[in-house]
């Protein structure tokens, strides 16, 4: 699998694998998809007016700047389409629907390995690499499995250099809101300084509604936009997506809240896996990426708990796993059977 959340093909009490708010999906936003069964007889809002004007406020980024898609990864794909690429450059490891969406072009992929030895993190190599013949970046902040944040030095630096190449940047901000510093982190009032910089977000994981396939960016350049509207089909967003979408977008409190913790949890939930000999990499993100040499995949999975194995990823090997950050229950039930392992080990 290249994606966690397979609970269709495993027995899974508790899914580790998927990164979603911890919290829940909230009342308001289950009411709004309720209520929304008694739409299903009509077409969805083909403009998606009122979920623009939800976001718009939210975010606080003018409506003309905004576009939403069937998920992040549907926008990711209608980038493709409309740049065409002929050199693209990844930074790795990182999300493999970056790597989906560049394959459906004929461009050249260049991946960018990040070291194991300093932490997976970004660093200024990654400038030499952003030559004239590069078209599009694709960098995620934070970035995905690792959950480290990228230095606002050096993300200034590559904005710049992209700027002055035409180097169009897809900026995943999906994560964002869980670190507790989108306000001071995001990109999302920066896209008139930086026309070339698409900021992609997502209301999957923040709130909790996966099944829903609800994405959006932000671009400041009114004929980027353009293009890449075109690539979209219509209606792509049902009229449960733009209920759930609208209802989320009064939620400030609860974002708040969750970024809070998360952070206590993810504390905690390190604490505890480093005690049991587990190597931890720090994040600031819902997340952790994880190595060990225990056959921790297939212990887990026969305790029905799923973890994302991470050997798929490019740039890591074998022994890496990344696991959500859950509820605290759920963590305790995470941590107890990583005791079970460890005891069966010795």
């Amino acid at each position: 699998m290249v994606h966690g959340g397979d609970i269709y093909r495993n027995q899974v009490r508790i899914d580790f694998s998927v990164n979603s708010n911890p919290l829940g999906i909230p009342d308001s936003v289950k009411s709004a998809l309720h209520e929304a069964v008694g739409h299903c007889e009509q077409y969805p809002d083909i403009r998606a007016q009122e979920l623009t004007d939800s976001v718009s406020k939210m975010t606080g980024v003018e409506k003309e700047h905004i576009l939403f898609g069937n998920g992040a990864s549907e926008l990711f794909l209608a980038v493709i389409h409309a740049v065409q690429p002929k050199r693209i450059v990844i930074p790795v490891p990182s999300f493999f629907g970056y790597e989906k969406a560049a394959s459906a072009s004929n461009a050249q992929i260049y991946y960018y390995e990040m070291q194991e030895c300093a932490g997976f993190a970004l660093n200024e190599g990654i400038l030499k690499e952003l030559t004239e013949e590069t078209d599009l970046l694709f960098l995620a902040n934070p970035n995905n499995p690792v959950g480290n944040l990228v230095d606002s030095a050096l993300l200034e630096k590559v904005a710049r250099v992209c700027l002055e190449k035409k180097i169009t940047v897809v900026l995943d901000e999906c994560f964002l809101e869980f670190t507790g510093e989108e306000e001071r982190l995001s990109y999302k009032n920066r896209i008139t300084d930086y026309p070339n910089i698409l900021v992609v977000r997502a209301f999957t994981k923040i709130f909790a509604i996966p099944g829903v396939r609800l994405g959006y960016l932000f671009c400041g350049d009114r004929e980027l936009k353009e293009k890449i509207e075109n690539q979209l089909p219509e209606w792509n967003l049902s009229v449960f997506a733009q209920a759930a979408g609208t209802a989320a977008c009064l939620e400030k409190e609860y974002v708040e809240k969750t970024a809070g913790y998360v952070k206590t949890e993810r504390e905690c939930l390190t604490a505890e896996l480093k005690r049991l000999g587990i190597r931890v990499h720090p994040s600031a993100a819902d997340y952790l990426l994880l190595n060990t040499d225990l056959d921790f995949y297939h212990f887990l999975l026969r305790k029905e708990i799923l973890v994302r194995d991470c050997g798929s990823y490019r740039g890591l090997q074998k022994g890496y796993y990344r696991v959500a950050v859950k509820n605290h229950g759920e963590n305790e039930a995470l941590i107890r059977a990583v005791e079970e392992l460890m005891r069966e080990k010795h």
